[in-house]
Formats: structure tokens, sequence, C-alpha cells
């Protein structure tokens, strides 16, 4: 049975400093560059949507299906057969969808600077408030946590469980400081933690009573269909249909697009809300924009077909997928099981892996892993302002390298991890 580093002597964490640093040392002369650090998709997931540049040409029909011309201006919302083939990947009605650009953080930003400028759906613009809140669950994702940053708004940080959200947390703030105008939410295969919400939290979502009228949940459902594993999915509930069973239907936004499905560059995006809500936004937008990239929203729609085809096209993504997150679990667990020096979770979805460190040592794990030529995302990036307060989690990100690297990269990382700890726990002694 393995002693955890806990439990060893002051003797024994030198001889063990010792040999891992003569380990170190050896993977230091290996000069190797290794980028983890966002979780981009891979070349070979790019080369599965290759076909769909194929899909239009210089003598294609152009039109929609009701023949709108996708070369000339219209189509606010988006394209009909766009917005049906993302409500199907949302599991919303298509009157409840506008499709825009690329990138659903891009929506995030607007839906937050209009909110700023014009209040939401009539109330007070949040720039004339004294004060504007967020709650934001952690570990979570550095981009929403940069935006509500950028808009100097006050970001309070929500623990997560393998359930989700504290949901005591957030109903007593939601509920008694109209301060709070919104929450972050990644429901399914969270970033970074990989988990997905229970149908409880998502009903207590639903039910919450906020002391502001204008309080939003956002809801950045960016993972809904990027399962690992063919016979295991995380299925998550309807998030807009349990704010309309409880007369809450305005209170949320979902969020989504096809950046890690199609091309991260060219995909397209789109929001999910209330018609209340659509309504007012498209009263602003259509002063911002006459519309987005329509032959691309076509392109896609004319690719996937519908919601099997997007499926379908998953399933190869995931098989491409799956070897690397099993790299990295399989020397996580032969290295690191047992020695109290990290815990983590093994996802069913979604692009990270995330790994929580003894407190005091994740800083010093990224640090030693970028000195060996590995480099990730940055100690503290999940937690607003990059603040993790135990400077404990770190995330792992092993779409980008091939599987041969992640075994690479993840040998490298254990050893970190041990040094880290070592170094640490010897600290702690003197």
């Amino acid at each position: 049975m393995k002693k955890t580093y806990q439990e060893m002597s002051r003797e024994e964490l030198l001889t063990l400093k010792a040999a891992l640093e003569e380990e170190y040392k050896t993977e230091e002369a290996k000069g190797l560059s290794l980028n983890m650090a966002r979780g981009k998709p891979g070349i070979s997931q790019l080369e599965l949507a290759m076909p769909m540049l194929d899909v239009l040409n210089g003598i294609s029909d152009m039109n929609t299906i009701l023949g709108n011309d996708t070369r000339n201006y219209g189509d606010l919302d988006g394209i009909g057969e766009c917005r049906r083939l993302m409500a199907a990947m949302m599991e919303v009605e298509k009157d409840n969808v506008i499709v825009c650009g690329n990138s659903s953080l891009n929506i995030m930003y607007d839906t937050i600077s209009r909110s700023m400028n014009f209040g939401v759906n009539g109330s007070t613009p949040w720039c004339r408030l004294d004060k504007v809140k967020f709650l934001c669950p952690v570990p979570g994702y550095d981009r929403h946590f940069k935006i509500t940053e950028v808009f100097g708004i006050e970001m309070i940080n929500i623990p997560m469980d393998e359930n989700g959200p504290d949901m005591d947390l957030v109903e007593q703030y939601v509920n008694n400081d109209p301060a709070v105008k919104g929450i972050w939410c990644v429901p399914k295969y969270s970033n970074p933690t990989g988990i997905s919400y229970s149908d409880e939290v998502v009903r207590r979502f639903a039910n919450l009573k906020p002391a502001a009228e204008d309080f939003r949940i956002y809801w950045d459902n960016a993972y809904c269909i990027h399962h690992l594993y063919e016979d295991i999915h995380d299925n998550v509930l309807n998030i807009l249909e349990e704010c309309k069973k409880a007369g809450n239907e305005d209170m949320v936004y979902i969020f989504a697009s096809t950046s890690k499905i199609s091309f991260p560059g060219s995909g397209v995006s789109a929001i999910a809300t209330s018609k209340a809500n659509l309504d007012f936004i498209l009263s602003k937008m259509t002063v911002q924009t006459i519309g987005h990239d329509k032959i691309n929203q076509l392109r896609h729609a004319r690719f996937f077909k519908d919601i099997d085809g997007l499926n379908e096209h998953m399933k190869k993504h995931g098989a491409l997928l799956r070897p690397k997150f099993e790299a990295v679990l399989k020397e996580l667990d032969a290295e690191l099981a047992g020695l109290g020096i990290g815990t983590w979770v093994k996802p069913r979805g979604g692009y990270f892996i995330s790994f929580n460190a003894m407190p005091g040592c994740a800083k010093a794990i990224v640090s030693k892993c970028k000195d060996l030529g590995v480099i990730m995302t940055g100690a503290g990036a999940t937690y607003p302002y990059g603040k993790d307060p135990q400077d404990s989690n770190i995330r792992i990100a092993p779409s980008f390298p091939t599987p041969e690297e992640m075994a690479v990269a993840a040998k490298v990382f254990t050893l970190c991890v041990k040094l880290a700890s070592v170094e640490k726990l010897l600290a702690e002694m003197s």
C-alpha cells in the first residue's frame, strides 16, 4: 500500500526529492515543446469538417428554403434552416433562437454590453447603477470572467461540487441582493471540471426568486453534444422549459456554437431565450448589424442537415479526443493515485480535465511544466481576476496535442506535481 506524501518523514521526503530532481533533469534535457494552454481542436478534428467547404461553390443555389438569397441583406435573426439546426442542438424551439456569427463568446460580450448601455428589457442601464455583481461558479471559464471584469462588474466566487454550483449560496445572493444581475454557467461537461448539473440544481435555478427584475442566468451550453463516449452521455434538464414551468421564462439566456464542431474561426453561434428577451435583443441588433454571414449559415445547414448529422459528426470528434483524455487519466491514475497530492474527475465529455493540487502548489506546478517545455493554462485562470484563493486548481486541455504527445506531457505533469508537492511539504516542516 502506498504511503501518502503527508505520511512520509522528513528524511523520506528528502530522499524522494533527490530522485525527482534527477528525473526532472532528464526531462529537461529532452527540450520538449508542447502547448496545451487552450482547448483548441486538434488538426485531425479540423480535417473532419473540410468537406463542408465543398458544399457551396460558384454554381450553387444560394437561396434558403424560403427562397431568400443568402448573398444579400435580410434574415437578421439568421436563416430558418440554420436556426432550426441550432435549435435542435440546444433543445429549444426554432422561434426561440437567433443565429449570429462564429463566436458565442461574442454574443455573451454583446449581451453584457447591451445590459450596461440599455438595461435589460427596459430596466435601468447597469452603467447608471452604483454596483453590479455577477456570480461566478469556480473553478470556471476564464473568458467568462474576463467579460465581466472588463465592464467593472464585481465577481463573487460560488463553489462547485459534483452536482454543480452551491445552490444554497446562489439562492442567498440572487434572492436577497438586487445588485446581483447574473450568473455564469457551463451546465454540461463544465469548463474545466467536466461535471454536469444535476436535475435538482437545474430546477433550483429555474425557481430562483431574484431580488433584481433584470437578473439573468447566462447558460453557456458550449459542450451540449460534446460526448467522449458513444454509450455514456450526461443529460441535463432543459433550463428554458424548467423556467417556463416556474413562471420565469425571461430569466435565462442560452448560448451555443459550432466552434468545436466545424471550424473554431468560422462556425456559427446562437442565443436562445424567451420572446420578450429576443424582441429586446433584436431591437438593438438591428442598429448594430444588418445581418451575420448567411452564406456560412447555409453551408452549415446543408452540410450537417439535422441533429442526426451533428451527432454523427460528433462521434468522430469523440473518437479522436478519447485517446488523448485517456492518456492523461492513465498517467494520473498510475503516478498520483493514493499519494494525497491531487484529485481529479474523469469527464464524460467536454474539453478539459480539472486537477486540484495540494493548496499552494498550482503556480509552482505550472511553472515547472513550462520550464520543461509543456505550456499549460496559467494557474489561477479558472477563477475571477486570475486569483485562486487556494492556488490549487489547474486546467488540463488535452485536445490539441496528439495522443502520443499527451502521454509525454502527462508524464511531465505528474513529475512536476510530485516535485512541487514534496517541496511544499518540506517547506512546511522547516
